[in-house]
């Protein structure tokens, strides 16, 4: 019986947050296969990801808040094998798909373990951290997703249709991620991690976070329209609405006081933005399943 703290630290709900590059993925998907595609989520929602996030846990151990789980209570070593035992569930899992998602899986897990063990430690690096975080989460994982539940090899899935709205899932990623730092700069200070949102500072990452995005909708905009309609482009707009309002409030307190970027309000923006974009990808994909 798993001790209560290394439940916590593996946030299982903390997947919620990354399910929009899953439905992303199942929005454009021309022949997605129901088993495979309820297996593929659960793989990653239910194993994957907790693995990734005990394991980061166990290096790090957090004394202060960090995403999904605001007091973290110490880590014992129980939490380091089961990350480990969940990675083999996921490979294993993987297998009954294709033996090329169940490599994808691997490397995932091998690059998730790089960010966070101290012999590599790739979230100590600003530039490189957030690039290869983005560049996982997003992309990578995309075309994870997508091979996964349409039964499709890699080469066949290296088009451009699927290309570019997995480029867009990093996009958004890299222009989120600084946020999710930003209420942990004198935690990551401490250990050694110069993150790319203290590179940036509090008013920088803000910053920052809404160049990329604009960017990021410029992407949307542009692939709804070459493969989709005006509709779904400006559907997308009318979703985004409620994260970008609570984004500039924040902002704007953040303005008048620096100790507003705290933990409350960074789930707070999580939270409205994966349930936003749920959502949206969600009405996507049952539009064009009818």
């Amino acid at each position: 019986m798993l001790h209560k703290s290394t439940w916590l630290h593996l946030r299982i709900p903390f997947s919620f947050y990354l399910m929009p590059v899953f439905l992303f993925a199942l929005s454009i998907s021309p022949s997605a296969n129901t088993g495979y595609t309820l297996l593929v989520f659960v793989i990653l929602h239910l194993f994957l990801y907790p693995a990734s996030n005990g394991y980061n846990s166990y290096f790090d151990k957090d004394e202060s808040s960090i995403g999904g789980l605001e007091n973290p209570p110490p880590v014992r070593k129980e939490l380091y094998y089961t990350s480990l035992f969940f990675d083999l569930i996921a490979l294993i899992m993987g297998v009954f798909i294709s033996l090329e998602f169940a490599l994808m899986l691997l490397i995932y897990g091998l690059i998730s373990k790089a960010y966070s063990h101290p012999s590599i430690r790739l979230k100590k690096y600003p530039f490189g951290g957030w690039l290869m975080a983005g560049l996982f989460q997003g992309f990578f994982t995309f075309i994870m997703i997508y091979i996964g539940i349409n039964q499709l090899t890699l080469s066949a899935s290296l088009q451009e249709a699927v290309l570019f709205p997995a480029f867009l899932s990093s996009v958004l990623l890299w222009g989120s991620y600084p946020m999710t730092q930003i209420y942990q700069h004198e935690e990551d200070s401490r250990r050694g991690d110069y993150t790319l949102s203290i590179r940036l500072g509090i008013k920088g990452t803000f910053m920052f976070t809404a160049g990329v995005f604009v960017l990021a909708n410029i992407g949307f905009i542009l692939f709804f329209l070459q493969y989709f309609s005006p509709r779904e482009a400006i559907l997308f707009q009318v979703f985004i609405l409620p994260m970008l309002l609570y984004f500039f409030y924040w902002f704007g307190r953040v303005r008048k006081d620096a100790r507003a970027a705290n933990f409350k309000s960074t789930m707070q923006l999580n939270t409205i933005s994966a349930v936003c974009l749920n959502i949206f990808f969600l009405v996507i994909y049952i539009t064009h399943a009818i």
